[in-house]
Parts: structure tokens; sequence; C-alpha cells
């Protein structure tokens, strides 16, 4: 058998139940990887031994109870005895939550996150909190109170954000699969820097929970893994509803795992290499060389590649720094310690009060506006293809700029010209690794990603396209040199 850290989530789940190793046994495994490598990728920042070691006994006692019956077998949860960690955004009862802030430093969750439930009821063995940037703001994950997350491909650039310490647990082999979050970006961002899987999925569908709320609804749970079937066996966890949804979409068909199996033909691929904001931004070669190959193999599949428009012009999309900024505004700090928050945090939090009632509601029909822009301008195609990122992962340090945090947020944005429209218009994309090449400084092979996106609810389109284009170029099998 393939070693326990090389098997995906679904193979390592398999070899639990077929009793080839045991929870304890990967448990075990995990931990000694973290040993050896989360310093080095600045993956977790809180580790939970005790609570994964009572996980990991109650699946090895749910696994003796079923002994041999291959109906109780096939009753255990689809996820028995796996690891995976939570992102630092998202409350574990009883751990420690500091959302990558030296503000909320002590707080301990009174109660476990919507998505948390889910993933204990999927059977799987929560072995720490991933590092994340503070409050989940910028798409690089160097949090004062941690190390920052890097990318396995090359140690000194980042793994991205905010989910940065989530991809790096899962591409340096530490996990198959972790949890994480996005709201403009914080998924796919790290799945590119990481050369990783990445879904964000349509508005409604995955709830929040039942401590959570929607507001603008930009944000939805998910997972980085190295392979498409885990995304799509995850979203078939995540996506049932809970009582009081404020959306609520459409089931799958049979299952969204199903559809990776499933193969739709002669699809209008729709391609944009243009970045949508700022306008007139730089792109990085090997980033359009990675949609090109995407539309070489698309082609070869029998879909019809064609130019898409950009959906609006760049300042449509002005309104989201509104929303954004309001929305860093009611993170829960307590006001006495505003002063141990990073620059960009302050200059976040500040904008946002500053939005009055009037601005705030006119930026929120400015995104619903530009869902019917971008559904108008790209009525003519089935998917949207564009790079994931318009450049390379940035070296540690080299986009944080506390000197002048708006200068930071619009780097930020060039470095993802595309992320968070899929975010504002509610509609489903995912970051597949397609292309890997040497940056213009040379070192390593990077991965370059690139982004599907489709109608809202459309996931079983891109789970079956992107299951698709992994058959004709497998990447699951790479591993960073570096680790």
């Amino acid at each position: 058998m393939a070693e326990l850290h090389d098997l995906t989530a679904r193979e390592l789940a398999g070899a639990i139940r077929r009793r080839e190793t045991s929870p304890t046994e990967v448990l075990s495994h995990t931990q000694a990887r973290m040993e050896v490598l989360d310093e080095r990728v600045g993956a977790f920042v809180v580790r939970t031994p005790e609570l994964a070691a009572e996980q990991a006994q109650a699946a090895t006692a749910a696994l003796d109870a079923a002994g041999d019956d291959p109906d109780a077998l096939a009753a255990l949860p689809p996820l028995l005895g796996v690891p995976l960690p939570i992102k630092d955004l998202n409350m574990v009862a009883g751990v420690p939550m500091q959302a990558g802030s030296a503000a909320l430093e002590g707080f301990v969750a009174p109660v476990d996150d919507g998505v948390v439930t889910r993933f204990r009821e999927a059977g799987t063995v929560m072995v720490a909190k991933s590092n994340t940037p503070e409050i989940g703001l910028p798409c690089y994950t160097e949090p004062d109170i941690a190390p920052p997350a890097r990318t396995p491909w090359d140690l000194s650039r980042s793994a991205g954000g905010s989910s940065g310490g989530a991809a790096a647990a899962v591409a340096a082999g530490i996990v198959p699969i972790a949890h994480g979050s996005d709201g403009g970006g914080s998924i796919r961002i790290p799945a590119a820097a990481c050369g990783l899987v990445g879904l964000k999925a349509s508005r409604g569908r995955i709830s929040t929970g039942p401590h959570g709320v929607d507001g603008p609804a930009l944000g939805t749970n998910g997972v980085l893994t190295r392979d498409v079937r885990d995304t799509a066996l995850a979203l078939d966890l995540l996506s049932s509803p809970w009582p009081g949804d404020t959306y609520r979409l459409p089931g799958a068909q049979t299952s969204f795992l199903d559809a990776c199996e499933r193969r739709e033909q002669h699809l209008r691929i729709g391609v944009i290499t243009t970045p949508f904001i700022p306008p007139g931004g730089p792109v990085h070669p090997q980033a359009i060389a990675a949609v090109e190959l995407a539309g070489k193999v698309l082609t070869d599949l029998g879909h019809h590649v064609v130019e898409a428009p950009v959906p609006f012009p760049a300042e449509k999309w002005r309104p989201f720094l509104d929303v954004w900024s309001v929305m860093a505004a009611t993170a829960p700090i307590p006001p006495e310690l505003e002063h141990l928050l990073v620059p960009l945090s302050r200059w976040m939090r500040e904008r946002g009060r500053g939005v009055d009632s009037l601005t705030y509601a006119n930026a929120i029909n400015a995104g619903q506006q530009l869902a019917r822009e971008a559904a108008t301008a790209w009525a003519g195609v089935d998917v949207i293809l564009t790079p994931s990122l318009a450049q390379p992962p940035p070296t540690i340090g080299a986009m944080r700029n506390d000197a002048d945090p708006e200068a930071d947020f619009w780097a930020q944005c060039a470095f993802t010209p595309w992320s968070s429209t899929w975010n504002n218009i509610g509609r489903p994309a995912m970051s597949v690794p397609l292309h890997w090449a040497a940056a213009d400084d040379g070192g390593p092979e990077l991965p370059f990603g690139v982004t599907l996106g489709a109608g809202l609810g459309q996931e079983e389109r891109l789970l079956s396209l992107a299951a698709a284009l992994e058959e004709a170029l497998p990447w699951s099998h790479r591993r960073p040199t570096l680790i």
C-alpha cells in the first residue's frame, strides 16, 4: 500500500474501513508529520491532540461495532478516521480561536459552527486549527500571532490566503483534506498557490449553520484537496441544509461525487485572460499558458473554446470594497483591543465604519446588478475559464504593506483580479492545478492554476469538467520536492 500521507481522503477512508490501517495509526502518522513539517510551512496555529485522540478512539469503536457486516460497514460515516483541520475562523467547541489576531487571544469557542458539526458527522478527526490571516481579510497568510503559511512548492513564497494554512497542510502531505472558507477567493487563491483543488460553491449551496448569518452572502465554507473527487464528496457532506437558511438551492441529481463520472458534451467554454479589476494589470505568461493548456485539453475533449468578454467595467466592481470593509468593521473585536490589529485590518475597519447606510445599501444593490450584467455578457457560453491568479505566489512579506494598507489592498486585487467577482455574483468557481513552471527568477517549478466558473447551482458541471481535466492531465501524484 502507498504511504498513508500519499492517499486521498477517500482512499484513506477506504483503507481504514478495510482495516489496512486504523484511525489511531493514521492519527499517529499525521501527528508525526505535523512535528516535522508544520514549522516549515506554517500550517497550524492550535493543535488538538486530546480531541483528536478521542475522535480516533470513537472511530475505532464504530469500526469494531460494525465488524464484518457489509451493511454496517456501508453505514459508517464516509470519512471515518480521516484527519481534517478546521480553519481558525470557525468555532470548535472548547478549542481556542484567534482568527489570526492578537486581539482575540484567550477566546475559547463555546459551540461548534455548523460546518464543524457536518465534519464531525462525517467521521473526521480534528487534528488542529489551521493558520489564517487576521479576520481572514488578505490573500496572504502572514498573521502577527503565527509564522507565515508557505507554499511547499517554494518555501520562500506565500501559500496564499485566507485559507493559507489549510492549503499548506494538504500540499505538504500532512493531511489529505482541510477545511477552508472563501469570501473573496480564500479557497481558490491558496489552492492555486499550492497546487490543489479548491471550489467556491454557489450562494445557497452550503449553509452557515445554526450559529451563522449570511449578511451580504459573499462567503462560503469548503475544502482544500489534492483531487477533484475528494472535493465533490466534501460538497455532498456540507450541502445538507439547516432550519432557517436564508438561501437554499436544489440538491444534486444523485450526488456531487457521481457528477465526477459524468461527461457533458459540446459545452461552450468562454476564455478570459484580461483582469476584471484593476484594469490593465499585468498577467504572468505562465498564468496565460495554463489557460491555453486547459483550452487545448477541453477542445480535445470535444468542447468549443471561444473568447468571452469581461463582464462589466472595472469601476462597477468598486462597491465590493464598501461591502468588504463593512464586513471587516463588523468583526467582534473589543474596542479597547483595536490597537492590537495589523494596519490592514485597522484601515479596513475604519473605512467600513465610514460607509453610511445608503452607500452600503447601494453597494449591495450594485453587487446584485453585477450578477445580471455577468449573466447577460456570458449568455452565449456555458463555462468561463480564467487564470486563477495573475502572478506566481509572492515571496513572504512582499505583498504585506503595513506602511500603506490601502496600497496593500490594491496589490492584492492585482494578484487576484478575477477571484472576488464570483463571490459578488454568487456563482460557483473552481481552481484546478493544470500547469507547473518556474517563475521569472528561476527556482523550483510552481503550480499555475486555472479557474472554471459556471451558472448558479451548476457545481455538477464544474466537477464533471474538472474530473475530465484531471484524467487528461493528472496532478494529484505531484509532490513538492522541498518537502
